[in-house]
């Protein structure tokens, strides 16, 4: 029987399952604390055996229909004891009746399965060292110049759910680069850079084509001046794993995004960059 006492992590503690998974090789952002606590401060989970951290899990509730899950991490000297079940059941119980997504690990698709999740596709995290174009193209424009409610809607095209609090904080949030493309008066393409425990991620990245996307990448790389880079990238779409490859990104690992149930059509075919495994 598990001593496992399980408890919501505060605002301030959520830096604890963001270190774990910086240690698990998850390269997360520096400033991602703050962030991910905006759109649920209750979706974050600890579990302690007498004082101790043991396991971690969140599962982020966006609205009253769906959910996303992530930072599921047991310590390996606690793991095969049982305190993952609970603290997973205690995530899952958390969502309620909505819709939950996560990133997993490929090699636990099936045991997500147990959970009634089903493989919807896979995201290929890229990587590599890619050098800042000596002049950023003259028709991107910083993010922040461009109404957020455009940003909104667009974001809304490529996402399951609203989140406009967390989205306004991770395009505002020092350190993060946000530049937008617009063609014809038209939103076409947009994204941000943020500096991680190692080099930079592009995340998100949205674009009408892979030109679109092209441009957004050369001005974020000319805001960071290059240097070692990340894109995680849906793997049917096809155009942005062209793009990682004319970039010179190398496939680092692969997750399994899956769902619990259907939820509204999205546009993967413009999402060249997805935001956080973490977070959806």
């Amino acid at each position: 029987m598990s001593d496992l006492q399980i408890r919501n992590l505060g605002p301030e503690e959520i830096a604890v399952p963001i270190d774990w998974a910086a240690a698990e090789g998850w390269n997360p952002g520096l400033a991602d604390a703050a962030c991910f606590a905006i759109p649920d401060a209750q979706g974050f989970f600890l579990g302690e055996i007498n004082g101790e951290p043991v396991a971690t899990v969140s599962c982020v509730n966006y609205n009253d229909r769906f959910a996303f899950l992530g930072f599921y991490i047991v310590r390996e000297s606690f793991r095969g004891k049982g305190h993952g079940l609970r603290i997973w059941n205690a995530a899952i119980a958390h969502a309620g009746t909505r819709v939950i997504g996560l990133d997993g690990v490929v090699a636990q698709q099936d045991n997500y399965r147990k959970s009634g999740f089903q493989l919807a596709y896979a995201n290929i995290r890229y990587g590599g060292t890619v050098a800042a174009p000596p002049k950023p193209p003259a028709d991107v424009v910083a993010l922040d110049n461009i109404p957020f409610a455009r940003v909104e809607a667009d974001d809304a095209t490529v996402f399951p759910a609203a989140r406009s609090a967390f989205l306004h904080a991770w395009i505002n949030t020092s350190g993060h680069v946000g530049r937008a493309l617009l063609r014809d008066g038209k939103l076409s393409a947009w994204g941000v850079i943020r500096p991680c425990q190692t080099g930079h991620k592009i995340a998100p990245l949205v674009a009408d084509d892979r030109a679109a996307a092209e441009a957004i990448v050369q001005a974020l790389l000319a805001g960071v001046a290059g240097g070692e880079v990340f894109l995680d990238v849906p793997a049917v779409n096809r155009e942005a794993i062209a793009l990682a490859g004319e970039l010179g990104l190398k496939p680092v690992f692969e997750t399994a995004r899956m769902y619990t149930g259907p939820i509204r059509p999205l546009r993967i075919d413009r999402v060249f960059g997805v935001t956080s495994f973490e977070l959806g």
